[in-house]
């Protein structure tokens, strides 16, 4: 049962009391209880926002832990950040050294959850912190109806299109599949070099994949949670897309299942691509160019006319390991670090979204972050990952490695999706 705010204040208050009183029958004893005095430091392992543009996110941590050391003298904070995947890697390795770090902000934690290592929501939050994450990224962080992921930052997917080569061709935003198709027909007759660039490659294709099951009416489970990646709507979606879309030559020169959500991205900022699917990073990107190319930003197309195709959202997460045994001290800095101020500071420094309702609606409310206002609004009805199944991790690997082999030209939909669903059950069986 989830405890209150009076229960945890009774608790904490004994758990004082206990420290105090075994502090004197040790000191009474001649031990030395020097350790006890000198309060508690939490390590953290923290993932890297920053480019050379940008500050690294050690600016970021360095400054919430220097205003909560001033206020909370009993905690220290170490922190060391590392790069994308190093992160991840980092503790996996203290994990298996049997010496993981008090907290972790990676981009995953079903793995760490089932294997019993972390600490529930409810163990460590106040109830106003623990009630102000968003409900779909509250449900993406629980598993066994306990939530062990700590949304940190989220991101959605828009359409992005090149407005000088939509006006130059007299185009508006595509709202259906149909109207995609025949506006990349009219780029592609323009000499635009990607009229819709299609990453399917091994860096993210999960993120591409997803987004465009939506758009059929599928995804990656069904209502029961369970895979369905061979669903006949997904079927659908890919046989559309290989026929459709990269069987008419409008996604560019490079293969599908060999162009990555970085060389995609790009291509968008150099100009050389109509249209692009990504999430709100972009902006930063188009900003630091040369000629920042002039953009708009909407809704990714469904299949049918007046349909709304949810977006992608994700999320990197915060998780609390038991180990050292610091929920009060893990508890109080985690309050601290969801305030609105530090929660809005660092969504708009890396123009990714606020994963608190409070700190959304701030955002909403002030024209500085206007630029975000879209992925705002999106971020609520957003469908995530199956992040909360420990499978997942390698079943997104083998959908990265493979799910391009299913639009090239000789490719088969319902043979790449059934083997995909396949080591997915498979997969699921394993993780218990």
């Amino acid at each position: 049962m989830r405890r209150t705010d009076r229960n945890r204040r009774i608790a904490r208050a004994a758990a004082a009391l206990l420290t105090a009183t075994v502090t004197v029958a040790l000191a009474g004893c001649g031990t030395d209880a020097a350790s006890e005095s000198d309060g508690v430091t939490l390590t953290v392992v923290a993932t890297n926002y920053g480019e050379e543009e940008v500050k690294n996110s050690e600016s970021y941590w360095n400054a919430v832990d220097t205003a909560f050391e001033a206020t909370h003298p009993g905690i220290s904070i170490d922190v060391k950040v590392y790069e994308p995947g190093e992160a991840a890697t980092q503790v996996a390795k203290l994990v298996k050294a049997g010496q993981p770090p008090d907290l972790a902000q990676i981009d995953s934690y079903a793995d760490y959850a089932t294997a019993g290592l972390l600490y529930p929501a409810s163990d460590l939050l106040s109830i106003r912190t623990e009630a102000n994450f968003l409900p779909n990224l509250t449900d993406a962080g629980t598993v066994d109806n306990a939530q062990y992921g700590l949304p940190f930052l989220a991101s959605t997917r828009l359409l992005y299109c090149n407005k000088k080569l939509f006006k130059a061709a007299g185009l508006e935003p595509p709202t259906t599949w149909q109207e995609l198709r025949e506006d990349a027909g009219v780029l592609d007759e323009q000499g635009v070099k990607y009229p819709y660039a299609l990453p399917l490659g091994p860096e993210e294709a999960q993120a591409e994949t997803l987004q465009w099951l939506l758009g059929g009416g599928g995804g990656y489970t069904a209502d029961s949670g369970a895979y369905a990646l061979d669903s006949a709507r997904n079927v659908s979606t890919f046989t559309w897309l290989r026929d459709d879309l990269v069987g008419a030559g409008l996604t560019g020169p490079v293969a599908p299942a060999k162009l990555n959500r970085k060389a995609a991205l790009q291509a968008f900022v150099d100009g050389e691509a109509g249209m692009v699917s990504a999430p709100g990073t972009l902006t930063r990107q188009i900003a630091r160019s040369v000629d920042p190319v002039d953009y708009e930003a909407v809704p990714m197309p469904g299949r049918t006319v007046g349909r709304t195709t949810p977006t992608v959202g994700t999320t990197d997460w915060i998780t609390a390991f038991k180990h050292r045994g610091h929920a009060e001290e893990i508890g109080t800095y985690l309050d601290f670090l969801y305030q609105d101020k530090y929660v809005i500071d660092l969504a708009g420094t890396y123009q990714l979204l606020p994963v608190t309702a409070s700190a959304s609606d701030a955002m909403r409310a002030d024209s500085t972050y206007s630029g975000l206002w879209q992925g705002l609004d999106a971020l609520a009805g957003a469908r995530l990952y199956p992040i909360g199944k420990a499978s997942w991790t390698s079943v997104s690997t083998e959908i990265q490695r493979k799910i391009g082999t299913a639009v090239a030209p000789d490719g088969s939909p319902p043979s790449v999706l059934g083997a995909l669903q396949r080591q997915a059950a498979a997969a699921e069986k394993a993780s218990g």
